[in-house]
């Protein structure tokens, strides 16, 4: 990212704003993934862990030379950072340890600056390194790879086999994106249905099962759908590639639904390339907090039928998911998916900006804009 500490501290609060104010759409009433409450709560657990993220880093700032984005890519840190973060958390609590504790650290820094009427650049750098290991040991960050959670276990009574809705998170490291995945599994495992489905095909409600649950909520199967799950999550990947990759490394689990939000690129004004003309018009905008737009996108493939497997005398072929994509919208095919939404936030000094310069509609021409004011969304301006 651009030198200097003003560049920085910028940064940080257009994305702290950004991913508030990201929060407060999911949260509002209004919002198309409100009323899909289950996916507006599991978008918000990674929004969690993406300020968790910045906050850690920017303490970093405070001991460490540089931070670096993806300036002309996504507005997101580069992928080396994402590694170094969790390098760091996994020598934490050894650091920590061998660091002073922050009361000392405020001690020292006191008595310093009466002895020596000077700044204590070490002793605040250490104290900086503190917060931030602290931070790290306390809380959840965006890792390059968040593990599979699953949130929710139904039968479906056609099929008479349990589902399960699981969810996990991917850094792409080529496109500097983080992505959250969300995926309907219906599972035919015999030992399974045995388990969970009752002979009247409901769940089974004398099998306690304390979601959410740390992976696959088949256990023979769960280490196997981690590495899965982390192999085919690159953002080169279609859904549709994704969904059909999950299908045939497990012959016994049926994905009927793929949805990944791809959250990114942000765009600040002085801070990534987003064309002259308009960072020149955001960075008019008076609040600095509010020089930024971030964007992200929906897609989604389902299922729309499934091939029985079929059992031969010289080899067997599993059930396979046969994926709906919608052929008759171009740029369905090209991302393959059964439908995608693009959005873009925006807080409303900025949007207003834009729109008095006559470039709101070239900027938002294909994205639902969401202009956000306080703790205030509007919709489809």
């Amino acid at each position: 990212m651009p030198p200097g500490p003003d560049a920085a501290t910028a940064y940080f609060a257009s994305m702290r704003a950004a991913l508030a104010g990201l929060r407060v759409y999911l949260a509002d009433a209004g919002s198309p993934l409100y009323k899909h409450s289950l996916v507006a709560g599991v978008v918000a657990g990674y929004v969690a862990r993406l300020e968790a993220s910045f906050a850690a880093w920017e303490n970093r700032l405070g001991f460490a030379e540089r931070f670096r984005i993806a300036r002309a890519e996504s507005g997101f840190p580069v992928y080396q950072t994402l590694l170094e973060l969790e390098s760091d958390r996994a020598g934490a609590a050894a650091r920590l340890a061998s660091l002073p504790d922050a009361p000392a650290l405020r001690r020292e820094m006191a008595d310093f600056i009466l002895r020596h009427k000077a700044y204590p650049g070490a002793l605040k750098k250490q104290m900086a390194e503190r917060l931030y290991l602290e931070s790290l040991d306390d809380g959840a960050v965006f890792s390059p790879f968040v593990l599979p959670e699953t949130i929710r276990v139904s039968v479906n009574p056609k099929t008479q086999r349990p589902f399960y809705v699981v969810h996990w998170g991917v850094y792409d490291g080529s496109q500097m994106l983080p992505m959250i995945y969300m995926a309907s599994i219906e599972d035919s495992s015999p030992d399974i249905a045995r388990m969970l489905v009752t002979e009247d095909g409901q769940l089974n409600e004398a099998v306690d099962i304390p979601l959410p649950v740390g992976g696959l909520l088949n256990p023979r199967l769960a280490r196997d759908f981690d590495a899965s799950a982390e192999r085919h999550g690159a953002y080169s990947l279609s859904p549709a590639t994704i969904a059909q990759n999950i299908d045939q490394d497990f012959p016994e689990l049926h994905p009927k639904q793929l949805r990944r939000v791809v959250l990114g690129p942000f765009y600040g004004a002085g801070l990534t390339e987003i064309g002259d003309r308009v960072s020149e018009i955001l960075t008019r905008v008076r609040a600095p907090d509010n020089r930024w737009v971030l964007t992200w996108t929906i897609q989604e493939v389902f299922s729309q039928a499934e091939r029985p497997a079929k059992r031969g005398l010289w080899s067997d072929t599993p059930a396979a998911e046969e994926y709906f994509i919608d052929t008759a919208n171009l740029e369905a095919v090209r991302q393959g998916v059964s439908g995608y939404e693009k959005h873009a936030l925006v807080p409303h000094d900025a949007y207003q900006a834009l729109y008095a310069e006559g470039e709101a509609k070239r900027v938002f021409d294909d994205y639902r804009v969401h202009v956000i004011s306080g703790n205030q969304v509007i919709s489809e301006v």
